[in-house]
């Protein structure tokens, strides 16, 4: 069956959600706890690049890209985030989104895109290498889960069409 994508919509809110709540409980997708209310996720994300992968209307992950500053000179440098349901996951929806969200990013001006991930979530790092994002750095102990301090892999994709 053939993978779709299309715009995030408010309508979309509950899915979105829920496919969130399921990353969170792996316990290494967030150091989030709980899924924002609706306008916060909204407001937090740029509306241009925040995407579903769908198929028979149901959707299967969502992709956005957040800004990381309001300064004019980091216009173009956003944060990537991507959620894929449970019982999609190796089924190549990642792929998918990550693909048309990085061409999404550049046609609307993105020249950077980066990410945050922790070091055990293998799939998510390979998603990433595999879309033209390379290791910065290792952010060590930059937060705590459950009292635990975890690391942070700091990602970045550097587009070749926007010089």
């Amino acid at each position: 069956m053939t993978l779709l994508s299309r715009k995030i919509i408010e309508e979309d809110w509950d899915q979105i959600k829920s496919i969130y709540l399921e990353g969170i409980s792996t316990g290494n997708a967030t150091f989030q706890t709980e899924a924002p209310p609706k306008e916060q996720w909204f407001s937090g994300h740029v509306s241009e690049c925040s995407i579903v992968c769908t198929r028979e209307n149901i959707i299967l992950g969502w992709a956005a890209l957040s800004r990381i500053s309001a300064r004019a000179v980091y216009s173009g440098v956003a944060e990537v985030s991507i959620y894929i349901r449970q019982a999609e996951r190796g089924n190549g929806v990642g792929d998918f989104l990550m693909k048309e969200l990085v061409e999404l990013s550049e046609m609307n001006g993105f020249w950077t895109l980066q990410a945050g991930i922790f070091p055990e979530n293998i799939p998510s790092l390979k998603l990433h290498y595999k879309h033209g994002f390379r290791e910065v750095g290792r952010r060590e102990k930059i937060g705590k889960m459950n009292e635990l301090w975890r690391d942070v892999m700091f990602l970045e994709r550097r587009s070749s069409k926007i010089i």
